[in-house]
């Protein structure tokens, strides 16, 4: 019997490789999605060359998030449950009366948006919400206490709109109706360096 001869294997072209991976390279690149970080929507305060504005302490809710993350309001300990119904009766104060040292003072509007809509002399708040936090607060927390503030802003602003046009403020459509309830309850949330 004869043996079989050795048969010297051709080498594989392997030419052909590197462009398969390049398409493969681009197929995942293509039909992958990527993430987007997402962040706290929030247009800021135009560039004021006097900083250091006195706000008398009465048109300022002060809002503090410690390293535990707990919140205290006016140095009061609260539970998150309350921060959104206490920053809405800040904000809101006693339907613009000056007389409450609790809370904010209001003043007479000059604007003729306010006006045509809401009348002579209606009074637009002059609240601003602080809120400080400390660098051991968690990003959870912070999160969470901006949405309630912002949520109590919403529910202020829904509540005159609902009175005033009949619709929630977020189905307005008309701007100079959106532009007058801006004015009278003016989204002010400062934030202070964290601790």
């Amino acid at each position: 019997m004869e043996k079989p001869k050795n048969r010297s294997l051709s080498p594989i072209n392997a030419g052909s490789m590197a462009d398969i991976a390049f398409l493969l390279l681009i197929f995942f690149l293509v039909t992958t999605t990527i993430v987007a970080d997402t962040g706290i929507g929030r247009l800021l305060a135009p560039d004021v060359t006097d900083r250091h504005t006195d706000v008398p302490k009465r048109d300022v809710l002060e809002v503090l998030v410690n390293a535990n993350d707990e919140i205290m309001l006016e140095g009061e300990s609260i539970a998150i449950e309350q921060l959104r119904e206490k920053a809405r009766e800040f904000i809101k104060g006693y339907g613009g009366a000056d007389t409450h040292p609790n809370f904010p003072r209001f003043k007479e509007t000059d604007s003729p948006e306010v006006i045509k809509y809401f009348g002579e002399g209606y009074m637009v708040s002059r609240q601003v919400v602080s809120l400080q936090n400390s660098r051991e607060t968690s990003y959870e927390r912070y999160i969470y206490v901006q949405n309630e503030l912002t949520a109590a802003y919403r529910e202020v602003r829904d509540e005159l709109s609902l009175e005033k046009f009949g619709k929630t403020y977020k189905d307005l459509t008309n701007e100079s109706q959106i532009q007058a309830i801006k004015k009278i309850y003016p989204m002010r949330i400062s934030e202070a360096e964290p601790y």
